[in-house]
């Protein structure tokens, strides 16, 4: 790939008040409120670090987001087309089900919330409006409704924890949102996000730390069982296991028809890409040589 670049939220309790969320005056990223001076840069890429990737409906395009800026390239290759540019921090972008809007993380209202943009008109529309419990990771539901996304709650670790809240994907300033996975407790320090719908709508995976404890440590095995893949049945709210084990389980991935699921584990020191079979919970691994 060459390709040159530029620098410059169930329906019910969704309308409960935002609280907090409305932002005191309106605050565009891209539009400071002092001086600055651009310079414009010319770069051949052939290649990206932490990519956030997505295939379109059709199969035919990706997104990928690159220095916070967000592009789509034809899924055989070609130039790759900004979506998005500017000063804001653009990332984790998601096609809708109908390839026509795209959900996706943006810092350009002054804190990270998420955002939808169509593709054929160019209208960005902002979901969330969170000036403090900032959110990451949208998924869309399968009938484009709703946004699934993690909500950060600080915690005396620098990086956190998050739950799973849902919010309407053409919501206002007055839609607060429903949360859906709640954290373990107040003192509770680890990892818990990275929600993906299944894709008849009825359930949503996520991840979380299940290492023993509430204090978050950096130097942990990460050969045994640090994270579970773990699915939320919407109507009843009962949490189960899916996928877990020595080396964990990461990134669900719910294949189109719900009846696998992709992950990743830890093997030794490698990470590698593993299926499973949800009816009969067989695992296997398709893929050593994950970067």
């Amino acid at each position: 790939m060459r390709s040159r670049f530029s620098f410059m939220f169930i329906a019910t309790g969704l309308a409960a008040l935002a609280g907090n969320t409305a932002a005191a005056e309106a605050w565009d990223v891209n539009i400071p409120s002092f001086g600055t001076q651009s310079t414009t840069a010319q770069l051949d890429v052939t290649e990206g670090t932490w990519l956030n990737i997505d295939v379109s409906p059709d199969g035919k395009s990706v997104l990928f987001d690159l220095l916070g800026d967000i592009y789509q390239i034809p899924i055989e290759g070609g130039d790759a087309v900004a979506l998005t540019s500017g000063l804001a921090w653009d990332m984790q972008a998601q096609y809708s089900p109908d390839g026509r809007r795209i959900a996706f993380t943006s810092d350009r209202a002054g804190g990270d919330n998420i955002w939808t943009l169509d593709l054929e008109s160019g209208v960005m529309h902002q979901v969330t409006h969170e000036s403090f419990r900032l959110l990451n990771s949208p998924t869309w539901s399968p009938d484009g409704r709703y946004i699934a996304a993690r909500k950060h709650f600080t915690t005396s670790r620098s990086l956190g924890t998050g739950e799973v809240w849902l919010y309407d994907s053409t919501g206002d300033d007055s839609i607060a949102g429903q949360r859906i996975v709640a954290r373990p407790g107040e003192a509770f320090q680890k990892e818990q996000g990275e929600p993906a719908f299944a894709p008849d709508g009825s359930a949503i995976y996520f991840v979380r730390n299940v290492s023993p404890g509430n204090t978050f440590i950096y130097h942990e095995d990460s050969n045994t069982e640090l994270f579970q893949i773990r699915r939320v049945d919407l109507a009843s709210t009962e949490i189960t296991t899916v996928a877990g084990g020595p080396g964990g389980a990461v990134r669900p991935t719910p294949s189109p028809d719900g009846s696998k699921l992709a992950y990743v584990k830890r093997v030794r020191a490698e990470s590698r890409l593993f299926v499973m079979d949800l009816a009969t919970g067989e695992e296997r691994m398709v893929y050593a040589e994950l970067d």
